[in-house]
């Protein structure tokens, strides 16, 4: 069945096109810059699917979806140099009604790429080079985990053995599942061209340390603390693919993870496409990425045709940070240029069947924020939709932010009922994540840089900024929302990222909130 329906292969470009501006975009003025490393959608090379960097909203100058980069060397593994976490400014805690907030003076990390809680009530934090964090139930302290504790940011070699070469540690995403488990995506080993990991299999000389790198894991806590983890490796192997014959290694960096216990799916939206992952995987380090025993289906993605700044025919899919479960079992998967209503539970769980309906239905690829050609356009006939999150709201319709659009609600067919950018009253246009508010059905919507929150309910807005938060935290890319229902009420988590202080040119550490007010 796998032969049958994936006929057609998916080829990268070497990424030394250059690159285009995304049309209508305004400038937001500088964006934040973390310490350790490029962000978690650092560009393909350049561009080797659409002539475009894939990292949220790169070509218009706008803040992107991780964290710009900083200088990481792009060859092997970044060098030490001083440590971030000594050089950063830890800000006193914001003191607002309704809300806590938790950051590095608690053992958090100082930058915040994603929070989560499983059913058991865990709080769990991205904290990108610095690992994954917890928070117990009634704990005033974050527990850091890294590599030495189980977590594996790189997949297995045909013979079950550990890849060659340098490991590369940056937690970008998180997910809660079951009591005491969590879902963590990582970015793949940095580098531009063919070292960086999407392109690398691919190129003249394939380097596992590379192409291994980044993908997920399954994390589970055990009562003394320590950890189990069973490593989701996102690729195809020999054979699997009929284009593609020698195998298929793509995704990478997984910028958004949701969990849907219904189905017993764990959806990853990464670069260039989004896969599907067995939510009860135990693990095969010797499968070689045969359907039968790797935990994953992969990939799919509402691309489109195009032309970059060269003239050059180009497949447009990049950035998949909106992901959003149905609760039929259909999967909203927003990218930088389509969104697409992925119909697995309509197909029974048949991924085949909802793959070729996201891949090959013109009419389920939503174009949120249209461009002039629907397809083969140009540079300047685009308006890149650039979605940074996705919710399914009670009532069924799918809200979207963007990193550079402001947020659009669809309903379920993916018809686009109302758009909000300038002049709406949300903090910004330029919108980094999305949530949707269990308590009362509401959607909260963070800035990229310098905004705060969004609080959305019918047609009135409730705005916190710079006067709630104080400009240390206010000025933070608001990087990741999440609702928690786990102990019978509800929570919403907010991941404050951290940002670069604009007077003192120091990194400002991020944290993450809690809200449980009204």
């Amino acid at each position: 069945m796998a032969s049958a329906m994936w006929t057609v292969g998916c080829s990268s470009k070497s990424g030394d096109e250059s690159q285009q501006d995304n049309p209508g975009m305004d400038d937001p003025g500088p964006p934040p810059e973390a310490p350790g490393g490029p962000d978690a959608g650092e560009p393909d090379s350049g561009a080797p699917d659409a002539g475009e960097p894939d990292a949220g909203e790169p070509d218009s100058g706008t803040p992107d979806a991780g964290e710009p980069d900083s200088g990481t060397p792009d060859s092997g593994t970044p060098d030490a140099g001083p440590d971030p976490r000594a050089e950063a400014e830890i800000p006193p805690l914001p003191s607002v009604p309704g809300w806590r907030f938790l950051g590095a003076d608690q053992g958090g990390p100082i930058t915040v790429y994603g929070v989560t809680a499983d059913q058991g009530g865990n709080i769990w934090v991205a904290g990108g080079e610095e690992g994954l964090f917890l928070l117990k139930p009634g704990a005033e302290r974050f527990v850091r985990y890294g590599m030495e504790d189980g977590l594996r940011p790189y997949g297995f070699m045909p013979d079950g053995s550990t890849p060659p070469g340098p490991k590369y540690l940056k937690v970008i995403s998180v997910a809660g599942g079951k009591p005491g488990t969590v879902y963590v995506g990582y970015e793949g080993l940095p580098g531009k061209g063919f070292d960086h990991c999407e392109n690398n299999w691919d190129g003249p000389s394939p380097d596992p340390a590379r192409y291994k790198s980044g993908d997920a894991d399954k994390v589970t806590l055990h009562r003394d603390g320590t950890l189990s983890v069973v490593h989701y490796d996102i690729f195809s192997g020999p054979n699997v693919v009929s284009a593609e014959p020698r195998g298929r290694e793509k995704l990478c960096n997984i910028l958004r993870i949701a969990y849907d216990k219904n189905t017993a799916s764990v959806w990853f939206g990464g670069n260039h496409g989004f896969a599907r992952g067995n939510a009860e995987f135990k693990g095969a380090p010797m499968c070689n990425g045969q359907l039968n025993c790797s935990g994953v289906f992969e990939h799919v993605h509402p691309s489109i045709n195009a032309y970059d700044a060269k003239g050059n025919m180009v497949l447009l899919t990049d950035a998949y940070y909106g992901v959003a479960v149905d609760p039929s079992g259909d999967v909203w998967f927003g990218g930088s240029d389509r969104t697409t209503r992925f119909l697995y539970g309509t197909n029974a769980g048949n991924f085949w069947r909802a793959q070729t309906g996201s891949e090959n239905d013109p009419n389920n690829k939503h174009d949120i924020w249209p461009d002039a050609k629907p397809e083969y356009s140009r540079p300047d006939e685009r308006v890149p939709d650039n979605i940074s999150g996705a919710v399914v709201a009670h009532d069924g319709t799918v809200w979207l932010s963007s990193f550079g659009n402001g947020l659009a609600q669809l309903d379920s067919g993916g018809g686009v009922l109302r758009r909000m950018g300038s002049g709406s009253g949300l903090v910004d246009k330029y919108l980094s994540a999305v949530g949707h508010d269990p308590s009362d059905g509401s959607i909260w919507t963070g800035a990229s840089w310098g905004g705060g929150l969004s609080r959305v309910k019918g047609g009135s807005i409730t705005n916190y900024g710079l006067a709630e938060f104080g400009r240390k935290y206010g000025m933070a890319r608001i990087s990741d929302i999440q609702a928690d229902t786990s102990g019978g009420g509800r929570r919403m988590l907010v991941a404050f990222m951290g940002h670069t202080d604009s007077i003192t040119k120091k990194w400002v550490a991020g944290g993450i909130g809690i809200y449980e007010g009204n």
